[in-house]
């Protein structure tokens, strides 16, 4: 682990995020891969439909400067579930 950083913080319902963004402080750290996480405040453990589209959007913009997306960590609750194992990664 190189860092961690949080990127965007957002309201009770949403939070805008650019993949642009998560890509730029790859390349400054030197990255050659991340792991991304995000809560639901409301305690629903379950990856939207937004959250999947992120998903993929970080994915491919990764892709483009060679660095790989591990996973995708969903906090709620105080439990976790990841990408990887819903098959999304």
């Amino acid at each position: 682990m190189i860092e961690t950083k949080i990127m965007f913080t957002g309201m009770l319902l949403q939070t805008t995020v650019h993949p642009r963004e998560i890509v730029k402080t790859a390349l400054e750290l030197g990255a050659s891969a991340a792991i991304v996480s995000h809560n639901h405040p409301g305690g629903q453990l379950v990856f939207s439909d937004a959250d999947h589209t992120l998903t993929h959007a970080l994915k491919r913009a990764l892709a483009t400067v060679d660095v790989r997306l591990l996973d995708h960590v969903l906090v709620a609750g105080g439990k976790t579930t990841t990408a990887t194992e819903h098959g999304l990664i």
